[in-house]
C-alpha cells in the first residue's frame, strides 16, 4: 500500500502502443516532461531538463488512451511511480521511470478538447485519430566493441 503516487505534465512523445493481452487491453507510450523557470537576468522563460517516462495505461483507459493520443499532446498523467532498474549481460545498467497509470487527460491549459463518453463495453478504435505506425524500437542499442569503432582512412581517387 506504500506506492508512490506522483501527477505530472506534458506531451505525448511517441504514438501511443496498443495491445490486446490475456489480461486485457494495454497501451503505453513515453512522455516528456521538461521543467520551465524563469531567468531572472533576462526576464525570459527557459526550458530546463526534460524526464522521459513510459506512461501504461490498462483495461479501458488504456483503450481510451490509444484512441484519444497523438505524438506532441500536451497531457496530465496521474499514476503509480516505479523506477526499475536492469541489469542486461554484456550492457551496463540502465534505469527506467514508468507510470502505471490511473487517469490520463488533455492539459486545457494548453489547449480545447472534446470529450466523448463511452458507454458501458463501448470499445472505440485504436489509434483513431493518427495512422498505424509500428511499434517504435524503445531498447539502448549495444556499444560497438573498440575495434569497430575505430575507423580505416579511404582513398578518394
Amino acid at each position: 500500500m506504500n506506492e508512490t503516487i506522483i501527477s505530472v505534465v506534458g506531451n505525448v512523445a511517441t504514438q501511443p502502443v496498443y495491445r490486446e493481452l490475456a489480461t486485457g487491453p494495454s497501451a503505453r507510450f513515453r512522455m516528456a516532461v521538461t521543467s520551465r523557470y524563469l531567468d531572472r537576468e533576462k526576464n525570459v522563460w527557459t526550458d530546463g531538463h526534460t524526464n522521459f517516462f513510459t506512461v501504461w495505461a490498462n483495461r479501458q483507459l488504456a483503450t481510451n488512451t490509444a484512441a484519444s493520443l497523438n505524438v506532441g499532446d500536451p497531457v496530465v498523467v496521474q499514476g503509480r511511480l516505479k523506477v526499475r532498474t536492469e541489469v542486461r549481460e554484456g550492457q551496463q545498467s540502465w534505469t527506467s521511470a514508468d507510470i502505471d497509470a490511473v487517469a490520463i487527460g488533455h492539459d486545457l491549459a494548453r489547449g480545447t478538447s472534446a470529450f466523448r463518453r463511452t458507454k458501458q463495453g463501448e470499445a472505440l478504435t485504436p489509434g483513431a485519430g493518427a495512422p498505424s505506425q509500428p511499434e517504435p524500437n524503445w531498447e539502448t542499442p549495444p556499444a560497438e566493441p573498440a575495434a569497430q569503432q575505430r575507423r580505416e582512412p579511404v582513398a578518394v581517387t
